[in-house]
């Protein structure tokens, strides 16, 4: 058996497993992954993505990229948007792939506490005007997955 760059074997029935494991457990991507979750369109700029985890955009960068090439994330563009300075016109967002993945380690069951961490994060007026940025439209299978009910709180208040 040989031995990949990290040390791990290559072969066997865990190796894909395992290369999974490390994706998704490393902090940025981690967080990255959950700011994702919670975000209400879940597709973020790059500067909603560094003011939400704290990281720099250089760190939000490498790990988007490796994201990206293991097929969790896909970069989307919003053409209208390119060119305006006041709104972003590239997001970060899911791929049919990457909600499988979540799904199969148990990522989506905490889309509500997601959801409620990240409105519940208090945001600046340009991370307001980025969360209301137009986007452009997640593949329906990804969008069909991160859908969640919403809790009746009407019916707790009562």
């Amino acid at each position: 058996m040989s031995e990949s760059h990290s040390g791990t074997a290559d072969a066997g029935p865990f190796a894909e497993q395992q290369r999974l494991f490390e994706l998704l457990s490393q902090d940025t991507r981690h967080l990255i992954i959950q700011e994702l979750l919670g975000h209400p369109a879940h597709l973020m700029s790059l500067a909603e993505l560094e003011y939400m985890t704290g990281k720099s955009q250089a760190a939000i960068k490498d790990q988007l990229e490796t994201l990206t090439e293991a097929g969790l994330l896909a970069r989307y563009t919003y053409e209208p948007s390119e060119g305006k300075r006041d709104l972003p016109s590239k997001f970060y967002g899911f791929t049919e792939r990457g909600v499988e993945i979540l799904h199969n380690y148990k990522y989506l069951r905490g889309l509500p506490v997601a959801r409620a961490l990240y409105e519940n994060t208090r945001k600046t007026e340009k991370i307001e005007r980025h969360e209301s940025a137009p986007r452009p439209e997640l593949p329906a299978a990804v969008v069909e997955a991160l859908e969640f009910d919403e809790p009746d709180l009407d019916a707790v208040d009562g």
